[in-house]
């Protein structure tokens, strides 16, 4: 594989858990910018004598997850499976929404079909259910995720070439 492009997404998964399939055309970066002020004198019109960085750039992407069983649910949304049966019987059979402030975070991985994977130490996932309930598409949960700095002070995301 060319490792000069990255495209497609493999997997994504939460810890050590894929999450389910992504929609088509969903996933967006959804980078910002970095941040600096410039430095200007009087004696230098045409130009900046300095340039000050004030924020490096960072990504927060955004995704539709459309493989909505209920773990998959509760995996981005918080909130608890609903079982029935008991001992080995036991079955999920539905997923009750969060009834208190829910804060999901954990270790995120993706994994590029172009044979790279982007490793996010420290991700909170903010989701909610959306699009529209229809009999031509099926409904999501609209997703973003925001990187954020890890406990050990390291890199907040990283892109390797992926392993085996």
């Amino acid at each position: 594989m060319n490792k000069n492009f990255i495209y497609g997404i493999a997997s994504v998964k939460k810890g050590e858990t894929l999450i389910g399939y992504i929609e088509k055309g969903s996933w967006d970066w959804g980078g910002t910018k970095a941040e600096s002020v410039d430095v200007e004198a009087e004696q230098v019109p045409d130009a900046p004598v300095l340039t000050l960085v004030q924020k490096n750039s960072q990504i927060s992407p955004t995704f539709n997850l459309i493989q909505l069983g209920y773990e998959n649910l509760q995996k981005v949304l918080g909130g608890t499976l609903v079982e029935t049966g008991s001992g080995g019987n036991k079955k999920v059979t539905g997923w009750k929404a969060p009834s208190s402030l829910v804060e999901l975070r954990d270790k995120w991985t993706i994994t590029f079909v172009s044979g790279q994977t982007m490793t996010i130490a420290n991700g909170t996932i903010l989701a909610n259910l959306g699009g529209k309930l229809t009999l031509t598409e099926v409904s999501k949960v609209e997703c973003q995720l925001k990187v954020n700095k890890p406990a050990d002070g390291g890199a907040p995301y990283e892109i390797n070439d992926t392993a085996g």
